[in-house]
This record gives C-alpha cells, sequence and structure tokens, in this order.
C-alpha cells in the first residue's frame, strides 16, 4: 500500500488571520465546528483512513487547546510506539525563533522529523478545508505522473473575496501546473487549491534546506510559483463536497449547512467516520415546554425554550422563554430567560442575562468573544 510510505503534516495555524475572531485565543485547528468537532478533526481524520499513521502537527502559538484535543492521539488511532502522533512545537528547533512567517519556515522547524521519518513521501494539509476525503488516490496520481509536487485542486464559482485570500491554479492539457495566482482579484469559475500537497520528502528538504539559506518563507510564491517552470508540479482534481473557511461568514455557512440532511450526508458517511475526542456527557435534557425544530443539540445541554436551526454544543442551557434562531452557540454558555438571539456566533462560556436581545443577519452574524456576558 502507497500510503505505508506516506507521512503527514498538518499546519494549524495556517490562516489563523482569516478568522481572528475565533483564533484570537486558540489556533485555528482547534476552532469548533458542527457542535462536536474541531477544524483539524477532518483532515486528520483524512490521513488515518487513508492509511497514514505518522503525523506531525505543526503549531505557532495558541496551542494549549489543541493540546488538548489531540492529546495522544488515541481518538484517531495514532497512540504507537512506531510513528503515530507527533506536536511539532514553535521552538522545537534551536535555529528557529517560533514566530514564522509562512509555511516554509513552519517546515524548517519540523526538520528533524522529516529527517528521522523513514517515509518516502509527505502530505501536508491545512484545517481551513472541511471535507471527507481520501488521501490514497492523490498519492497514487503523484507515483503514477512521476511528479515532483503534486497539488489538490477543486474547479469552482470563487467569490472575490474567497479569491483574495486563496491560491488559484491553471493546468496544461497533461495537468502539469502552468500557471499560479496568489490572492488574485478575481471571481467566476477557478482551479481552487485545496491546500493539500505530496511531495518527494527528501526534495521537499531540500526545498526548506534552500529556501532557508535565501531567507524565503512562502511555501505557494517560492515554490509553486517560483518553481512551476523547474519542478514538476501536477494538480489532482477533486470533485466531492467541500466547505471553505475563509471569512467569519463563510465559517457561520459552513455550520448551518450542516442542518441539511443531505451536506450531513455527504460529510459524515457511515463507512468513513470523522473522528473526534469523545467526552462523556448526559444525554440532552428537555423542559416540559421546550420546542426544537431542525437543529443539532450535543450531550449535556438542559433545552427549555425554544431553538430553531441552531448549532449548540455540549453544555448550553436554554432558560425558559428563551427564543434561540439561526445560532451557534458553543460550550457551557447559557442563555437567558425571555431572550431573544438571532443570526449569533456565540464562543464558550457565554452567558446571556434574562430578557436581552441580540441578533445579527445572515451575512453579518453576531460575534461573542470566549466568556462574554450580556
Amino acid at each position: 500500500m502507497y500510503n505505508e510510505k506516506v507521512c503527514g503534516i498538518l499546519f494549524s495555524n495556517t490562516h489563523d488571520d482569516i478568522i481572528t475572531d475565533l483564533t484570537e485565543k486558540r489556533t485555528l485547528g482547534s476552532v469548533p465546528f458542527g457542535g462536536r468537532y474541531r477544524l483539524i478533526d477532518f483532515p486528520l481524520s483524512n490521513m488515518v483512513r487513508s492509511g497514514i499513521s505518522q503525523v506531525g502537527v505543526i503549531t505557532k502559538y495558541n496551542y494549549q487547546s489543541l493540546i488538548d484535543h489531540l492529546g495522544s492521539g488515541r481518538e484517531w488511532d495514532l497512540t504507537r510506539k512506531v510513528g503515530g502522533l507527533h506536536i511539532l512545537p514553535p521552538f522545537g528547533n534551536t535555529t528557529h525563533d517560533g514566530i514564522y512567517r509562512g509555511k516554509l519556515e513552519a517546515l524548517r522547524g519540523a526538520l528533524d522529523y522529516l529527517t528521522h521519518s523513514k517515509c518516502k513521501y509527505v502530505l501536508m494539509s491545512d484545517c481551513n478545508i472541511i471535507s471527507n476525503m481520501d488521501y490514497t488516490p492523490l498519492v497514487e496520481y503523484h507515483i503514477q505522473k512521476g511528479a515532483d509536487i503534486t497539488l489538490m485542486y477543486k474547479t469552482v464559482n470563487v467569490s472575490e473575496e474567497e479569491a483574495a485570500v486563496s491560491t488559484l491554479v491553471k493546468l496544461d492539457n497533461t495537468g502539469r501546473v502552468c500557471d499560479v495566482m496568489i490572492d488574485p482579484k478575481t471571481e467566476g469559475m477557478n482551479q481552487l487549491c485545496l491546500d493539500v500537497y505530496v511531495a518527494e520528502k527528501d526534495l521537499l528538504v531540500d526545498l526548506i534546506r534552500e529556501a532557508s539559506a535565501k531567507g524565503e518563507v512562502s511555501f505557494d510564491r517560492s515554490v509553486l510559483q517560483g518553481k512551476k517552470d523547474s519542478l514538476k508540479i501536477y494538480g489532482y482534481g477533486y470533485d466531492g463536497f467541500i466547505e471553505d473557511i475563509y471569512t467569519m461568514q463563510s465559517y457561520y455557512r459552513a455550520n448551518m449547512d450542516l442542518l441539511n440532511p443531505e451536506a450531513r450526508k455527504v460529510l459524515f458517511p457511515a463507512d468513513r467516520p470523522v473522528y473526534t475526542k469523545i467526552r462523556d456527557e448526559v444525554p440532552v435534557k428537555y423542559g416540559i415546554d421546550a420546542v426544537t425544530k431542525n437543529s443539532l443539540i450535543a450531550d449535556g445541554c438542559i433545552i427549555e425554550g425554544d431553538v430553531e436551526n441552531c448549532i449548540l454544543f455540549r453544555g448550553v442551557i436554554v432558560k425558559p422563554g428563551a427564543r434561540v434562531k439561526n445560532s451557534i452557540i458553543m460550550q457551557g454558555s447559557v442563555i437567558g430567560s425571555k431572550c431573544e438571539v438571532s443570526h449569533v456566533i456565540a464562543d464558550k462560556n457565554v452567558v446571556f442575562n434574562d430578557y436581552r436581545v441580540v441578533t445579527g443577519t445572515i451575512d453579518y452574524p453576531v460575534y461573542l468573544a470566549k466568556g462574554s456576558r450580556v
């Protein structure tokens, strides 16, 4: 099996600046999603289901919640004597200052992990794309093409806002990348790079060392764009379901899409589960006057009011007379009696005092920071 020769690298902090409200005190990878998951669960589960049993997670700062979530990797079957899960802290390399400015600098801090690995190929991924995919065909395509680097892309209708924080590519008729556009001001049907790459390990190590000597930090600019003519860089098209997190609005919409049974069926098929840290909680408790419609409600919640089109994380309390609609309420938050809450993203442990009214819109949901009181 090809993937026995593959190790994984996950960038937990790349794109932290796209949803700064949620990443002020945590990495992008540990941002909660869908009532029980973290964003890192999706690429990490994809790697494990694809047969990759050695994964390194590159951190930068604010990674305490990420370490708490990943632990030893038991939920992903990565508690192993050989391979397994490796947390790669920013100060693990004494020649690296830890606050990296791009993927190449981040990889420089992980050089010891790469050089000591016995893998032949490295599969790298960010945490901003939510999907349920098998990486095996990507690795097989990379080997078949004799490529130096293979990137995964999806042909989608890209908005100007999404393109402004993304990398778009163009391919020739052989599938080789012939153009790379970084943060372009464009829109329409384009090949959106999903920030998933396969590379020969030895080549990647050489590229990291070369970039370090030249002071280069950006993988997209220095390697994909700068070496597209000298390296054999190919694109592998993915036609499955994805959610791209690139703004707070896109994060809100991606969560709300889970209220569609068809979207849940595609993202969480029975034969391809998404693994996450399991916490033992009591079942949801519903009061005698509680009303719930089209909502995802996690264990440990107490519902005594009205909840409609919402995603509630563990331990949320909705008190009598409260009405919560079209909102994402994270772990441990409390909605007081007679509150009116609509189109809100409430981070962990937010408390709404009784009789409060907080409303946003579908395009501009109101965000309440962790531990806020309203």
